[in-house]
């Protein structure tokens, strides 16, 4: 049996110093990736959604979420900027607060699971701002890739949540 090379991380050089990967050499192939978070939210404040005097907070966080995938490059120091040809995200109540949902799509020769994740961050953290007038003990729990598909690395999918 072959050995499996360790995995190594890509964002470093030889002497250990950050760098932004080259891609060049890599094909554009179609890219899509799924992340999540999830707002922890008393009963109160999720009796008062979506009335709030700055507009549905799960409107304007989705909105947020968008935006930010759009500019990741500028907040990941590492990120290739990249084309984005759809952004969706759903802010969705649930039992205890709200489900996030964030998918980033392109054609390209990197990944955008950053620009899932992103979406997602800023979305849970638009949540809070828009509800924190109602409550400060909100919690942002579980930012995380769902799945992706494309790319060299090949088809991701969680098979589980953590606890």
């Amino acid at each position: 049996m072959p050995k499996q090379a360790k995995p190594q991380l890509s964002h470093y050089d030889t002497a250990g110093n950050a760098r932004m990967v080259d891609v060049s050499s890599k094909q554009a192939t179609k890219r899509i990736a799924t992340a999540s978070a999830f707002v922890e939210l008393s009963a109160s404040v999720l009796s008062a959604l979506p009335a709030n005097p700055k507009g549905n907070p799960l409107e304007v966080a989705r909105f947020a979420g968008i935006q930010a995938a759009k500019r990741t490059s500028e907040l990941i120091p590492m990120c290739h900027p990249l084309p984005l040809t759809h952004v969706d995200v759903e802010a969705e109540i649930v039992a205890g607060g709200v489900r996030i949902r964030a998918t980033a799509t392109t054609t390209g020769q990197t990944g955008v699971e950053m620009e899932a994740l992103t979406a997602a961050s800023i979305a849970a953290l638009t949540v809070y701002d828009m509800t924190k007038a109602l409550d400060k003990s909100i919690v942002i729990r579980t930012i995380q890739l769902e799945q992706k598909s494309g790319g060299k690395s090949g088809d991701y999918k969680r098979t589980q949540n953590p606890s």
